[in-house]
């Protein structure tokens, strides 16, 4: 961390923000990416908890160039995180209610379970991936592909919440549970997500349900039964 306290139209401000991305929360970092056009003062706001508000009132600018050098290794570490395959073996949530952090075991094979975790992750891949490829082409897609933090959010909230829980899947509040998520390192939740995405080819390929599949089967069954009775009426 690096802290220092700036000048203000009306006393002082203490602030500080991380130098290590361990430091930095997925949430911190989704909203960081959610602002293409993100500024000095917004940046220093998100990563210090201080409103832009208060930052507006520290009397020379020029101040905030101490906090420079920090935000831009910031940016540094997250883009070789993309490329980091260091899973962590386990996770801690701090759930409401509780006393003591609960700490979760994330498995060798980051399984997808139960089937309606495993259908929501895989649905949300898929409009992912399928994106990325409409923008850049399907041609290598891999190479240049970085999933956005909300979409790895939100795999990481269905593969957790039962395990953190201990609650019967449920898809609404399954999706609830990304503000605990955000919650997590980024360090961390990067890593997980990412392996969603890159490893299992299968959840990033759209697959058409059984009941498209069973509509589509009565679709080419009255085709064909139509053209059977045109024929069998044609003269």
């Amino acid at each position: 961390m690096i802290e220092k306290t700036l000048k203000t139209t009306t006393g002082k401000l203490p602030i500080k923000i991380p130098t290590q991305l361990s430091d930095v929360t997925l949430g911190q970092m989704m909203v960081m990416q959610a602002k293409p056009n993100l500024n000095d003062i917004e940046a220093i706001s998100i990563l210090s908890g201080i409103p832009v508000s208060e930052l507006q009132q520290v009397k020379d600018a020029n101040d905030f160039l101490v906090f420079a050098d920090s935000v831009l290794a910031l940016a540094y570490q997250i883009k070789y995180l993309y490329n980091s395959d260091v899973i962590p073996k386990q996770i801690s949530f701090l759930l409401p209610g509780e006393n003591r952090p609960k700490t979760v075991k994330v498995l060798d094979n980051l399984s997808v379970e139960p089937a309606g975790a495993f259908m929501a992750a895989r649905e949300i891949i898929a409009d992912e991936v399928n994106n990325h490829i409409k923008k850049f082409g399907e041609e290598d897609w891999k190479e240049n592909f970085n999933p956005s933090l909300n979409a790895c959010c939100q795999v990481l909230a269905h593969y957790f919440y039962c395990r953190a829980t201990g609650k019967p899947y449920n898809e609404y509040q399954a999706e609830e549970f990304i503000n605990h998520i955000k919650n997590m390192r980024v360090t961390e939740a990067l890593p997980i997500s990412k392996h969603f995405f890159y490893c299992y080819p299968s959840l990033s390929k759209p697959k058409i349900s059984f009941w498209r599949r069973l509509q589509q089967f009565w679709k080419n069954g009255l085709a064909y039964n139509r053209s059977k009775n045109l024929n069998i009426s044609t003269p």
